[in-house]
């Protein structure tokens, strides 16, 4: 007779209490263990915060969702599998996150990580190295779950029938249900609300709701798109003339309403110093117009729908900065512009530096409070904010610059130039296709050329490229052009011998000058002496342009402009080859300044160069930052423009009451700094997103809503910044 039933060894044995804890638990808390690790390393955050809450809830309900997983897969074998492969997956996620956050400052999503850092690692293999040498203690203690589950996975997913009912399933489902709900209320709600959507960034969402959650959000964002702001909230609380008689609505060119133009504008013929907005007042007399283009905002947005008339909207609401007795200085002459590899203030001294020193500090205009923000993109964050005066931003695994491709992008400097006649060139002593530089200067408005098959083949060899040789090799071809034949130029230069990490051992740059550095200051660290080395070549480059246009006759036709693209980074904490010391604040403390970190707004005061043959010493003491740049240079050279359209202004514009709120007073934006919030600058005060804290300048009162309508200004430029790009707003705006 045939039998039937189970008997013996044959009869499903479901898990024991024991059993059923131990597989029920092990995958939240595993998970949970490397989500705490990844924080306790991570010496930007405090450890215990509310996004402890949503990071645990996060956890408990993806470690309860791989369990139920592997529950319902019959197979053990297979289920086992899956879960070891999951396993292996989120911690090398996790070491690769760590190791990039050591190398760069920031955490990279996964896709950007394959992209952008991928591209910088294989590039500097020292540093990636070196990086991962540094991150191993913190590899072999992430690879602790995984050891675990290979000895232990035969009790964490023991081999039984049928085992468990589906009422335990169901509420198993219900309890992942239940976490994950209350971990996005917890985040979707609140202060986090933004960098939960619409403001998404790996860097922050890390810190905030974990690596998983991260990876989900960025995974989700690039299949379905990212959620956008609601840009009428920011409109609401600007305010319409921002206390002055500027046009709201009104269109008025800069071409009609210019009063100060051309060489009569030029205070080149003074021999005192003198302060921007102070001692060069004009006369009474002189009305100013303001920097705008003649169009009709309220009339697009009525005839557009969505968030492109909410655009349109926000943008009409603005005030214009105003022209100035500088508006046309140099109209139909040439610019130069550099954006120079990690340059900070600490490279400028009289005797090791002398051609930066006397363009920064003793000729031209020289701003004292100028800042190079940190914008969690390398040297493509700050290059994007120098050359389109817009807050450079992570769109997923792509950034600004290379969102911009494709797209129009009249704003820049490259475009404008071009669009008056002017040959609009650019030169890169790195390599061709870095960054996308390939795609992406062409749509700026450049004809770009670099090394490794972009047409600029250097002399030298070495690491890193000479920035004189760059200059040498280069500028004779537009200087010869203008002077032969009349045709102006604009000139843009990426530099690269400031490269770090600094050493005298692998810089070969840095080498050439170590003896005069030492010998200049012999007690600063190795590091710092070898960065300040590095950027001696980039003063002798200067000092050859200058000469060169000297010797042409053309220095009073020329403006040179120089901004960093960041500070030097790679001195500061947790980068890979300092180890867990601050090599920046050797600096600060050698040359007397306060201590600070990358949490703070000191950490990036940089230097403006702003220098022509034709200009003396003028001090600006108004805050800017690198978004200021493309705006003040419009001005400066009469180019017909909407400074409502930028979020920086013109530096020159002088016509603002410090301690009053206007969407067109000074304004300086700190963006993901460093996961602690957004900080920023005004000429009344400083707001230090770390400290939830902000400190008026001596003297200066302001009125109680100030900072609330400061911050609602900040998000407005913010997400502005990135719906332009992503609305590709100028082809609509410009279109024919």
């Amino acid at each position: 007779m045939k039998k039937t039933g189970y008997s013996g060894k044959h009869r499903p044995r479901y898990m024991s209490g024991g059993e059923l804890a131990l597989s029920a638990a092990w995958f939240p808390c595993a998970l949970l263990y490397n989500e705490l690790l990844l924080r306790a390393f991570d010496g930007d955050v405090r450890f215990f915060s509310p996004a402890l809450l949503r990071i645990v809830l996060f956890s408990a309900a993806a470690g309860l969702l791989l369990f139920l997983l592997c529950d319902l897969i019959p197979k053990k074998g297979i289920s086992r599998f899956l879960a070891g492969t999951v396993c292996f997956v989120f911690t090398f996620i996790l070491c690769v996150e760590r190791g990039i956050k050591s190398m760069f400052s920031v955490y990279y999503g996964v896709l950007a990580a394959a992209g952008t850092a991928g591209e910088a690692v294989g590039n500097f293999t020292d540093s990636a190295l070196a990086a991962f040498f540094n991150t191993l203690p913190f590899a072999l203690l992430a690879l602790i779950p995984f050891f675990l589950f290979l000895f232990l996975r035969r009790h964490i997913i023991p081999d039984v029938g049928r085992r468990r009912p589906w009422t335990a399933r169901g509420l198993t489902a219900a309890a992942v249900v239940l976490f994950e709900l209350a971990g996005v209320l917890l985040s979707a709600t609140g202060e986090t609300a933004a960098l939960y959507t619409y403001d998404f960034t790996t860097n922050n969402a890390i810190p905030e709701f974990g690596l998983f959650t991260g990876v989900r959000l960025e995974l989700q964002y690039a299949v379905f798109g990212m959620p956008e702001a609601d840009i009428g909230e920011f409109i609401e609380q600007l305010p319409t003339t921002d206390g002055t008689d500027g046009p709201t609505g009104e269109t008025q060119g800069p071409e009609s309403t210019q009063t100060v133009g051309g060489e009569t504008a030029a205070p080149g013929g003074e021999t005192e110093e003198t302060t921007a907005g102070e001692e060069t007042t004009p006369p009474e007399s002189v009305e100013y117009g303001y920097n705008v283009l003649d169009i009709d905002f309220d009339g697009l947005a009525a005839a557009s729908s969505g968030t492109v008339s909410d655009m349109h909207r926000y943008f009409g609401a603005l005030t214009p900065s105003k022209q100035n007795e500088y508006t046309g200085m140099f109209k139909g002459k040439n610019l130069i512009l550099l954006c120079a590899e990690s340059f900070c203030s600490y490279a400028v001294d009289p005797d090791l530096t002398p051609t930066l020193y006397r363009m920064t500090q003793e000729e031209g205009f020289v701003f004292t409070n100028f800042y190079q923000p940190d914008w969690t993109l390398s040297t493509c964050g700050g290059e994007f904010s120098v050359l389109t005066g817009l807050i450079p931003n992570w769109f997923g695994k792509s950034d600004s610059s290379r969102r911009a491709i494709g797209k129009d992008m009249s704003v820049t400097l490259g475009n404008m130039f071009r669009a008056q006649g002017y040959q609009s060139l650019a030169y890169h002593n790195g390599q061709y296709t870095y960054y996308d530089r390939d795609e992406y200067l062409p749509v700026f408005g450049y004809d770009y050329k670099a090394e490794d098959g972009g047409g600029l083949d250097l002399p030298t060899d070495r690491w890193p490229r000479s920035d004189y040789e760059m200059i040498q090799y280069t500028c004779d071809q537009y200087i010869n052009e203008y002077v032969e034949n009349g045709t102006p130029f604009h000139t843009y230069y990426m530099t690269i011998t400031g490269h770090g990490p600094w050493s005298f051992y692998s810089d070969e740059r840095s080498v050439e000058y170590q003896r005069l550095v030492q010998e200049k200051f012999p007690d600063l660290s190795r590091p710092c002496q070898a960065y300040i080395a590095s950027n001696m070549d980039l003063d002798r480059a200067l000092e050859l342009l200058v000469s060169k246009l000297e010797d042409a006759g053309i220095a009073d036709d020329t403006l040179i402009v120089m901004a960093a693209d960041h500070y030097p980074y790679f001195l500061a904490t947790g980068n890979s080859h300092t180890g867990s010391y601050d090599y920046y604040n050797d600096m600060n403390r050698y040359f007397g300044h306060a201590e600070d970190s990358e949490k703070l707004t000191s950490r990036y005061h940089s230097t403006l160069l702003m220098w022509s043959g034709r200009i003396e010493k003028t001090v600006v003491d108004a805050p800017c930052y690198s978004c200021d740049i493309v705006p003040t240079v419009a001005n400066l050279f009469g180019l017909p423009y909407d400074s409502r359209l930028y979020s920086g202004r013109d530096i020159l514009d002088s016509d603002y009451d410090p301690a009053a709120y206007s969407s067109s007073m000074p304004l300086v934006i700190f963006a993901n700094n460093h996961g602690q919030g957004v900080s920023w600058i005004t000429a009344a005060g400083t707001y230090e997103a770390s400290l939830r804290k902000f400190i008026p300048n001596e003297g200066v009162t302001v009125p109680e809503d100030y900072v609330s309508n400061v911050q609602n200004l900040v998000n407005g430029k913010l997400q502005n910044s990135k719906l332009v790009i992503s609305q590709d707003y100028f082809a609509t705006l410009f279109k024919e």
